[in-house]
Parts: structure tokens; sequence; C-alpha cells
């Protein structure tokens, strides 16, 4: 099977972030997706290791900042190749808060999901959020997964639903 095939499936990439008693957190995602327009109902994927995954399933909320290809490509490394377990990732990015939630301010829109539903698969949680609030932040397009390969020449880190052992 060449796993290189699952890279022409179309992603975003994500900063799904939510709270810590208190204080932000938030990983990388390329897994999200709309499940329904009515009502309004986002997916995520979240690996069960990811400090944001118990976060969430605490919390009961998360939100999802879209990165756009404008966005700093920092941003993708700080919340995907540190736990936030360890630090606070939102000290070296700046931040905003949208519907209650910790979002990423150099995202170019943002949405607030409370979750309804969770699904366990081996490695990852999708939780089912039911949208609470969205909005554009500014002008840019959505960065895409291939955007993020191809043009930022990016890694996936361990963690992510799309890695692949052989990443080079």
């Amino acid at each position: 099977m060449n796993q290189n095939a699952f890279r022409k499936l179309s992603y975003g990439v994500y900063v799904v972030s939510t709270w810590d008693n208190g204080r932000p957190t938030g990983c990388t995602a390329n897994s999200a997706m709309q499940i329904t327009s009515e009502p309004a109902t986002i997916a995520v994927s979240i690996n069960h290791n990811n400090y944001t995954n118990q976060c969430i399933q605490e919390s009961g909320r998360f939100a999802i900042s879209i990165l756009g290809e404008n966005s700093n490509p920092a941003i993708i490394g700080t919340f995907g190749f540190k736990s936030g377990r360890d630090c606070n990732k939102f000290d070296e990015v700046e931040q905003a808060v949208k519907g209650f939630m910790p979002v990423v301010a150099d995202a170019c829109a943002y949405i607030v999901c409370e979750v309804i539903d969770k699904m366990e698969t081996q490695t990852h949680t999708v939780f089912l959020g039911k949208v609470l609030d969205a909005d554009l932040m500014k002008q840019d397009e959505a960065m895409t997964y291939a955007y993020y390969h191809n043009v930022i020449k990016g890694k996936s880190p361990k963690n992510a639903p799309t890695y692949i052992a052989e990443d080079e």
C-alpha cells in the first residue's frame, strides 16, 4: 500500500485549542471537517497522546484556528512539535479570545465548538462539536496540507493522523 496516496486527500492546517484550567493550550491538526451545516457541526481528530485531547475532554469545548497561506509557519511548529504539558505554547504566539475560547490571532478564520459526541479510534479521538461561534479574521487563503508540504516544506509530527514514517 502506498500511503502517499492519502496526501491527495484535501486537508487544511489548523490549531485546535482549548483551556487547561484557565491557561490556553492547543495543538496543530490537519483533520478537521464540517459534518453538517444545520445544525452546524464540526469534527476534529486529536491523538490520544496530545495533551490537548485530555484538555478538550475536561473542558468540553474546542476552537479551531484556520491557518492561512500567509500565517507565520512557526505557529505550526510551536503547536505541532511541543507539548502543552511542558510549556505554554500561547506564550510564543499572539492570541485572541473568540467565543470565550483561545484562538491564534494570525489565523484567517476561527470556529468555536461545544463537544456533543466523540468516537475513539486506536490512536485518536474524533470530537464532534456543535458550532457556537465562527468568523473570518483576515483576508487570506486557507493553508492546505499540500501547500504546507510543497511550499513551506513542512513535516508531520508523529502524532499527526497523516504521519508517514518515511516522511523525508
